[in-house]
């Protein structure tokens, strides 16, 4: 990233999510918010997503043409969303007496690697939105988007405005980075299904890279590898009210920011409803197997979330991975050729499951947490497909049915009980 602060003011990144920009009331309420840290003496930089159900809606549109369109053309389409919501809040903002100025990703130095709809950010070029802070204007930047080396747009993944966030903090060496969305905060579970989910008062950031990549939709998983990696603390809040978030941060922050602080053994319980089980059944138990079946997969652009081979028998092993639901339709298109290309059985693909976790740097720390996890399970009469563990995390992937029972007894176990 490309530090290039040289401003006396304090910068201070914020980000919106679709939800507080889905209107045009909320991109109005939005603009005063951002126009009273302007008055207040910040430089304020803004990122944002895509209106409420935009990015959803251009999909649907994309779907009435082709199930498999090419990624170059998903990022066209994808980015335009960023746009519109960018320059309806920077209107919103002059109309408020307040100078800004929007920008789309390539405008404002996000530059990416040349991976479509899953770009990684390799470098902010900060300048011209340092120009526009030093001349007293707002910057609105379209968040989600790069451009690749090739000077085409990249879009990040789903969440990815976070990203954009984060990393525009570092490119402009911000005071502060905030991340505004409709919750007030990061929760031990999902409060929509959990009723007794417990407001996070700050975590770690190893512990929220897992929590997101284990299912937890506050949060992108890049934004948070980026913050860790730069060490910069974000704060996790609501956009129409100013209260208290969750801050992401060090141990050390957090020490000085809140005082003194509980050793606390499970974080989270997150859940991913969104995933999809595939084996490669009877594979031969060969060195190099595993090697050409992952190589062809990782060509296509799936992610593996975990792998569990069993153990051999008769000459042959069971390779089961979890994948993002949405990865299915580009697997299915290479999966009974890549199972003769490996000599395997069959190929069997499970929609109906989903993985339910608990993340804590105690669980490494202190003994039973895995027997208090599967014990937990089997009282509540939920069967464990597969399991993946870590010094940070303990999964499950169980029966999609069966989640929402599974992942309230969990939490009631380690969190409402004590």
């Amino acid at each position: 990233m490309t530090e290039t602060k040289s401003l006396d003011q304090t910068i201070l990144v914020q980000k919106y999510g679709g939800s507080s920009v889905a209107s045009v009331d909320h991109i109005k309420r939005v603009a005063e918010r951002v126009a009273r840290c302007h008055r207040e003496g910040h430089a304020v930089a803004v990122v944002v997503s895509a209106m409420g159900k935009t990015t959803d809606e251009l999909v649907g549109l994309s779907k009435q043409i082709t199930d498999l369109p090419t990624p170059r053309e998903m990022d066209m389409l994808l980015h335009a969303g960023e746009i519109i919501s960018s320059s309806l809040l920077s209107m919103a903002i002059c109309e408020l007496g307040v100078p800004s100025r929007s920008f789309t990703g390539l405008q404002a130095g996000m530059r990416t690697d040349d991976a479509h709809t899953r770009a990684r950010i390799q470098e902010v070029q900060g300048g011209r939105i340092l120009k526009a802070l030093e001349a007293g204007q707002v910057a609105v930047i379209a968040g989600f988007q790069g451009v690749s080396p090739a000077l085409e747009i990249t879009t990040l993944g789903r969440g990815g405005s976070d990203t954009s966030a984060v990393a525009l903090a570092v490119g402009l060496n911000a005071d502060r980075c905030e991340i505004l969305t409709d919750v007030d905060g990061i929760y031990t579970a999902d409060p929509r299904l959990v009723s007794g989910a417990k407001k996070i008062e700050w975590c770690s950031y190893d512990e929220m890279l897992e929590m997101a990549v284990l299912g937890a939709r506050v949060l992108h998983s890049r934004s948070v590898e980026i913050a860790r990696k730069y060490k910069v603390p974000f704060m996790v809040g609501l956009s129409q009210q100013e209260t208290p978030g969750t801050w992401v941060c060090t141990r050390e922050f957090a020490q000085k920011e809140f005082g003194s602080m509980e050793q606390v053994v499970v974080r989270g319980v997150p859940h991913n409803d969104k995933v999809a089980k595939i084996s490669f059944d009877r594979v031969p138990d060969q060195p190099g197997i595993a090697a050409k079946l992952f190589e062809t997969i990782g060509a296509l652009g799936v992610n593996i979330h975990f792998i569990v081979q069993a153990q051999s028998h008769e000459g042959t092993n069971d390779i089961t991975f979890i994948i993002s639901d949405e990865d299915v339709p580009r697997l299915r298109t290479v999966a009974e050729d890549l199972i003769q290309k490996v000599g395997g059985q069959e190929v069997v693909i499970d929609t109906e499951v989903a993985t339910i976790s608990v993340v804590g740097e105690g669980i490494a720390r202190e003994p039973g947490v895995a027997a208090q996890v599967f014990k937990t399970l089997a009282e509540a009469n939920i069967n464990i497909d597969l399991i993946s563990t870590s010094n940070l995390m303990i999964t499950c992937v169980v029966a999609l049915a069966q989640m929402e029972a599974g992942l309230q007894a969990l939490h009631g176990a380690f969190f409402e009980e004590g």
